[in-house]
């Protein structure tokens, strides 16, 4: 599927008939999803990560929190059998307030399109910011599979529930009122976020989320991540799995909870993070910005051990 066909097809899904919330045209202002190449090069670098399976979740395409140019670098050195897309890819609830589509976020869709036109088998499964492509689960677009909730069987025999994780959130399925005003809240903080993480680059830091550490230090937050993820893996007992994989809550976990194996692999917006499975089976959390800040490091040493070379004559 060509992607100016992709931008067709997310105007007829979200905002063609208004049934789904968002005014008629909203995505006529995405310039054309350029069917060539992307606005940001894809990287050529031999030295790529390869695993069995990769999840990642909460992007939140179409916000300005959205951490689109360490997505891209993660897609650019990342390869993988199988991608699992785990909800709230494209943020339809910032997108009914403001229109906001720069061109990376058309070049990550380049990038998980063109990734299933080489062969990677990709799992959409739409969480409640993106729920609007709920409605066309079982379908496949471009060689994606949109799907409610799926099955995995890891390379060491187990077998893993993936689902985004909205449905075992109290306060969306009871007062989804307030999930919005904390949406909006949560989103001025990302603008601080923004600032803060300009100022450091100027200084030459490395990437910093302010939300994160806020979220971490508020008793609350601590006390809902919790509960949140022994629900989740209750609820993977209960239909007799291994373990699960999920998103939603923006935090990045391995751990196990009364027996149950317990995944979330975070978000592109504050942690940055992702879930990996390895061919043998082993799973584990890439933090991307700690990778890329270590990448960076060994090509400073590489320049600098170049540097002190004595010159040729």
């Amino acid at each position: 599927m060509a992607l100016d066909d992709f931008s067709e097809q997310i105007s007829a899904l979200i905002g063609a008939d208004g049934n789904n919330g968002l005014p008629t045209g909203t995505f006529d202002n995405v310039a054309g999803f350029p069917d060539g190449q992307p606005y940001t090069p894809e990287a050529t670098s031999e030295a790529r990560r390869r695993y069995r399976t990769v999840w990642i979740s909460d992007v939140h395409l179409g916000t300005k929190g959205c951490n689109a140019a360490m997505l891209i670098d993660f897609l650019d050195h990342v390869d993988s059998e199988t991608m699992y897309l785990v909800g709230d890819i494209i943020d339809g609830w910032r997108l009914k307030k403001k229109f906001y589509w720069p061109p990376a976020h058309n070049d990550i869709v380049w990038r998980i399109l063109k990734r299933a036109k080489r062969g990677t088998r990709i799992v959409y499964i739409p969480g409640n910011h993106d729920e609007m492509f709920r409605q066309f689960t079982g379908l496949n677009f471009g060689g994606v599979e949109i799907r409610r909730a799926a099955f995995h069987d890891t390379a060491d025999g187990r077998r893993l529930m993936v689902l985004h994780g909205d449905e075992f959130d109290t306060i969306m399925l009871a007062h989804r009122w307030l999930a919005f005003v904390g949406d909006t809240l949560y989103h001025a903080l990302m603008g601080m976020n923004l600032s803060v993480n300009w100022v450091r680059q100027r200084l030459g830091l490395s990437y910093w989320s302010l939300s994160k550490m806020a979220k971490h230090k508020v008793k609350n937050a601590v006390e809902f991540i919790s509960r949140f993820e022994e629900l989740v893996a209750r609820a993977a007992s209960e239909r007799g799995v291994d373990g699960v994989v999920c998103g939603h809550i923006h935090t990045a976990e391995i751990r196990e909870i009364n027996g149950v194996a317990y995944y979330n692999d975070g978000d592109w917006v504050e942690g940055c993070t992702a879930l990996v499975e390895h061919f043998d089976g082993r799973m584990e959390v890439l933090h991307w910005a700690d990778i890329i800040a270590q990448r960076q490091a060994a090509e400073a040493d590489l320049e600098t051990a170049s540097a002190l070379q004595p010159q040729a004559a």
